[in-house]
């Protein structure tokens, strides 16, 4: 058993109470002031609750001044800045998340210099560890002795993306994944196992899902329709509305409801591009009220619902920016059929027309227009030519990709492979 510790700051004898009280949003001196908490603030509530510790494993960078304040505790015990360094570097390992290089968080020296950010530390040894201006990202690379990309493909987009950062820690691939308890309904595993009728229970679910949606949005969907599922973030690289690119090749299926579309997901707060895709959405809703529907407030709720009674995953990410994608997974593992781009986690499963397909054979451009172009005729020609026949005409291929959907993912991306890969190639030392 593990106890959860939360950093709180909204406590009677804190002037800044404020500092914990939202997660996204922040970019300046909130943002530091939060990573102050979690780093140093960690490290000191450890040594308070007297909790001995093995290893640190910082999940993005925003934990990276935790490693300050290991150098800072060594320094003051007597170590000098080289061997805190390496001393800290053989407790810390690192797992990085975002393979767009503009994503990764930086701040100015200064900034974090009057903010007590350099703890203890000259600016030119903070200037070492993450450059000027100050990347977190990098940081925490070369404040690890290991580090890790959360799918294979993304390895070596993260290889390739920091190859240039001297004395960092080498990027292994452990791929994501899911608790299947919470993600899985156990109506389908129990089909499944026992070898029983995943069709009826699955229709059995559908059917739950298309009274949620007629609750949430008053839309009454067609229970015998291809119904397809998408909910993520709205970040522009996940083209949320890639299917609509050509509506004069999608709009007759839109129209006749012979495909419909639930779509769920939230924008950053600062994020107008992502508004503006959630907006788009909607209107595509307001066009085609039978089959197109939006789902507000998007949460664990709606994710699970969506993942376990749709018919088909969409994913249409620019490859190669989606760094895992979990609602794949948790798709798959109930037989939902991915449709996805060969991106994140998917390149490791699909087995192409087996246990689902892939979209755009892996094609890879930093020009968007002709990605954009590419990946939306390879998404008609997979959903009209493939998608479509299987599931109107061949109801016992359906079936049988639905069992080797749930056979090919139950192990291989469940929680339990994942912790054991932490465990094996990062916590213990080679």
């Amino acid at each position: 058993n593990s106890t959860l510790y939360l950093l709180d700051t909204d406590i009677p004898e804190n002037n800044d109470a404020w500092i914990t009280g939202q997660l996204y949003g922040w970019f300046g001196e909130e943002r530091i002031a939060q990573e102050i908490v979690l780093g140093i603030g960690g490290v000191k509530a450890m040594r308070a609750l007297g909790i001995p510790i093995d290893v640190y494993h910082f999940n993005e960078g925003h934990a990276a001044l935790a490693a300050i304040e290991l150098i800072r505790e060594k320094m003051s015990g007597g170590n000098t800045f080289e061997e805190a360094w390496k001393a800290t570097r053989e407790e810390v390992v690192f797992t990085t998340h975002t393979p767009i290089k503009e994503g990764n968080e930086t701040h100015p020296l200064d900034r974090l210099e009057y903010m007590s950010a350099f703890n203890g530390l000259t600016r030119d040894q903070m200037e070492r560890i993450g450059g000027e201006p100050f990347n977190m990202t990098i940081a925490g690379l070369r404040l690890s002795r290991i580090s890790n990309a959360v799918a294979q493909l993304h390895a070596d987009t993260a290889n390739k993306m920091w190859k240039e950062v001297a004395g960092r820690s080498d990027i292994i691939g452990i791929t994501n994944a899911i608790h299947t308890p919470t993600w899985v309904d156990e109506r389908m595993t129990q089909a499944y196992e026992e070898n029983g009728d995943l069709w009826a229970v699955h229709k059995e679910i559908k059917g739950e899902l298309i009274d949620f949606i007629k609750e949430r949005s008053g839309i009454s969907l067609n229970a015998d329709n291809l119904l397809i599922g998408f909910s993520r973030r709205a970040a522009p690289y996940k083209r949320s509305d890639l299917i609509f690119s050509q509506p004069e090749i999608i709009e007759p299926y839109l129209e006749s409801g012979k495909i419909q579309i639930v779509f769920s997901g939230k924008a950053h707060p600062l994020d107008d591009n992502g508004k503006k895709i959630v907006s788009n959405l909607v209107a595509m809703m307001k066009k085609y009220p039978k089959s197109v529907v939006f789902l507000e407030n998007y949460d664990m709720t709606i994710g699970a619902q969506l993942t376990r009674g749709s018919d088909i995953w969409l994913n249409n990410p620019r490859r190669p920016l989606e760094a895992s994608g979990t609602s794949g997974m948790k798709a798959a593992m109930n037989g939902v059929l991915n449709c996805s781009i060969l991106d994140g986690w998917w390149p490791e499963a699909c087995i192409d027309g087996e246990n689902g397909w892939q979209i755009g054979d892996g094609f890879e451009t930093t020009d968007f227009e002709v990605l954009d172009k590419h990946d939306s005729d390879a998404l008609y020609d997979t959903l009209l030519n493939r998608v479509l026949p299987t599931y109107y005409e061949n109801r016992e291929q359906w079936v049988q990709m639905m069992k080797k959907s749930i056979e090919t993912t139950r192990t291989e991306f469940a929680t339990k492979r994942m912790l054991d890969e932490y465990y094996n190639r990062m916590y213990i030392k080679a």
